[in-house]
């Protein structure tokens, strides 16, 4: 799912990795404990229950390490060399139009090249918030995998 954070908060994909990270972290956090108990605390052999937790334990981190993989693949996949090359001509192009302005030899010279450096400046920024945007859907995609088991199963161990 691509997102696109907005003009008038450039941050809020950013904003939304980290608090996605955070709930992951302490959903895990919250799972890590209730399973260590649950080991330390379990027979030898272990029970059925507990043998049945600790298979589902190492099944889900395959499944949510393969899917995270897969996710963070066609995220590089879906992501353009070309847009990072785009993004660094349109810098170097923005350096040129300042470079321009600062040598103009006359005031309508200066207010043309003015507005070209204004121009540059807004393809480069776009391109910029382009590759940001690109950059926070990819770390997010690749997060949601491991994400979505670890409150799944917080929510899922709390209750006993």
């Amino acid at each position: 799912m691509t997102r696109k954070s907005s003009y008038l908060n450039p941050f809020a994909l950013w904003t939304d990795l980290a608090m996605q990270t955070t709930g992951m972290m302490l959903a895990s956090a919250e799972v890590i404990g209730h399973r260590t108990t649950r080991m330390a605390q379990s027979s030898f052999p272990p029970s059925a229950h507990d043998t049945a937790e600790f298979t589902l334990m190492g099944q889900e981190k395959m499944e949510a390490v393969t899917e995270s993989m897969q996710a963070a693949t066609l995220a590089m996949m879906a992501f353009s060399p070309f847009a990072a090359m785009k993004m660094f001509n349109e810098m170097a192009a923005v350096q040129t139009d300042l470079f321009h302005l600062a040598t103009s030899s006359s005031l309508p010279m200066a207010m043309s090249r003015q507005q070209k450096l204004g121009r540059s400046m807004r393809r480069a920024a776009n391109s910029v918030a382009t590759l940001s945007d690109q950059t926070a859907n990819g770390a997010l995609d690749t997060l949601k995998p491991i994400h979505s088991r670890a409150t799944a199963n917080a929510k899922r161990l709390g209750k006993r």
